[in-house]
C-alpha cells in the first residue's frame, strides 16, 4: 500500500473539513501545506469532490487511498450523501479512511457505543449504554434500571443533549421529551388512519433515538485525547460546579501531571482501531478509567493546535516532548507512517 496515491475527498465548497484555527473560518484544512508536507514525504496527493467519483470504473480505484470526513450540516443531509459514497467505496473494497462504521458513528451515539460493545477489550467497557428507538420502547423496561443514570440523545456534541436522571419519574419525562418527534401533518395523517382501519396502531410520536448509560461517579474531570500517529495530546477538562460533564465546560488546562496509566489506556484502544487519527475521551475517578466518547473523523483539533507539548512511548515509557504542532504536519506524518506499517 505504500505507493498508492492519496485521494483526499472534497465538500461543494472544496473543503476538507478538518481543521479548529482556519482562515478564511471554517474553510478546512490548508490544501497547499498539506501538499507540501506530503510531497517532502514523497507522497503523491490529490484533492477530488466525491462527484468524480465513478463506481463503474473499477480500475481507478485500484492504485488509491481514500481519506474523507464527515459534515455537521443542518438534518445531515449532505453527511447523508458523504455516507452513501463511502459505503459505496467500500463495497467495491476501495482502501478508505476511516471505515465507513466510523463515519456512522458521528452525530450517532448508539453506534458509537455499539463499536464500545463488540470491540475485545473488557477495559472499555464499565459504561454500559441501553439504546432505544422510541419512549416507549424504554417505558417498558424503566423499573429495570438503577437510578441514577445518564440520558444521551443519540445527535450532538459538547455534552449538548446530556442529562443526569436520578429517579424513574425524571426519567420517563426526560426520555419522552429527548425522543419526541412530532411533526403537525404526519401525526394528522396518522391519527385519520387510526379512525378509518380498526385495529389500526399508530406510530409513535417519540421515534428519536437515544441511549442511557450507568454513572460513573467520583469524577471532576476527564481528559481529551487527540492520536495522531505515535504523538498523544491531552488536554485536560473540568467539571463545573454542581455538573457531572466536563465537555462544553470550557474549564481546560494543559498539564504533565495526567493520571498514570492513562495514556497506556489510551493506547490500547486506539492500538485496536489500525487508523492514523483518532480522538477519546478518558476520565478518571482515582480507581478507574472511563472511556466516555470517542471519533475517527471530524472531531476537533483545538487540542493539537494549541498543545505546547505532546506524549511519545519510547521503550515502554512515556516521554513529553516540547515542542508545537502544526496539523497539515502532523496528518501527512500519522499518515505516511501507517501506510508504511500497511506493507
Amino acid at each position: 500500500m505504500e505507493n498508492k496515491k492519496i485521494v483526499f475527498l472534497v465538500d461543494y465548497n472544496n473543503r476538507f473539513s478538518y481543521k479548529w484555527n482556519t482562515k478564511p473560518y471554517r474553510s478546512g484544512i490548508n490544501k497547499e501545506a498539506l501538499l507540501i508536507e506530503f510531497k517532502k514525504l514523497g507522497r503523491e496527493v490529490i484533492f477530488m469532490p466525491y462527484t468524480d467519483l465513478n463506481f463503474r470504473d473499477r480500475k481507478f480505484f485500484v492504485d488509491k487511498v481514500f481519506l474523507y470526513t464527515s459534515q455537521e450540516d443542518e438534518n445531515l443531509f449532505y453527511k447523508s450523501f458523504v455516507e452513501d459514497m463511502v459505503l459505496g467505496l467500500e463495497m467495491i473494497d476501495a482502501k478508505v479512511i476511516p471505515g465507513y462504521k466510523y463515519l456512522r458513528a458521528h452525530h450517532n451515539k448508539i453506534f458509537m457505543e455499539i463499536i464500545r460493545d463488540v470491540a475485545p477489550i473488557p477495559e472499555i467497557k464499565n459504561i454500559k449504554s441501553n439504546y432505544f428507538g422510541t419512549f416507549e420502547d424504554f417505558r417498558k423496561s424503566a423499573d429495570s434500571f438503577s437510578y441514577p443514570l445518564v440520558l444521551k440523545s443519540a445527535f450532538g456534541a459538547t455534552s449538548k443533549a446530556v442529562t443526569l436522571i436520578n429517579n424513574k419519574r425524571e426519567a420517563l419525562k426526560r426520555t419522552k421529551s429527548y425522543s419526541s418527534s412530532r411533526s403537525f401533518w404526519y401525526d394528522l395523517k396518522d391519527y385519520i388512519r387510526a379512525i378509518k382501519h380498526k385495529g389500526y396502531k399508530r406510530e409513535s410520536r417519540h421515534r428519536r433515538k437515544f441511549i442511557v448509560q450507568n454513572l460513573i461517579s467520583g469524577m471532576d474531570r476527564d481528559y481529551k485525547i487527540l492520536v495522531f500517529g505515535d504523538k498523544y495530546y491531552v488536554l485536560e477538562r473540568r467539571v463545573k460546579k454542581n455538573d457531572f460533564r466536563a465537555s462544553g465546560s470550557g474549564l481546560i488546562n494543559y498539564t504533565k501531571d495526567i493520571p498514570t496509566g492513562i495514556l497506556d489506556y489510551a493506547h490500547q484502544f486506539f492500538d485496536k482501531q489500525n487508523l492514523p487519527f483518532f480522538a477519546m475521551d478518558v476520565a478518571f475517578n482515582g480507581e478507574k478509567f472511563s472511556l466516555i466518547e470517542f471519533q475517527a473523523l471530524y472531531f476537533g483539533t483545538h487540542t493539537l493546535e494549541t498543545a505546547p507539548y505532546y506524549f511519545i512511548q519510547k521503550n515502554g515509557e512515556w516521554d513529553c516532548v516540547e515542542k508545537e504542532s502544526v496539523l497539515e504536519t502532523e496528518i501527512a506524518f500519522a499518515l505516511d507512517k501507517y501506510l508504511r506499517r500497511q506493507r
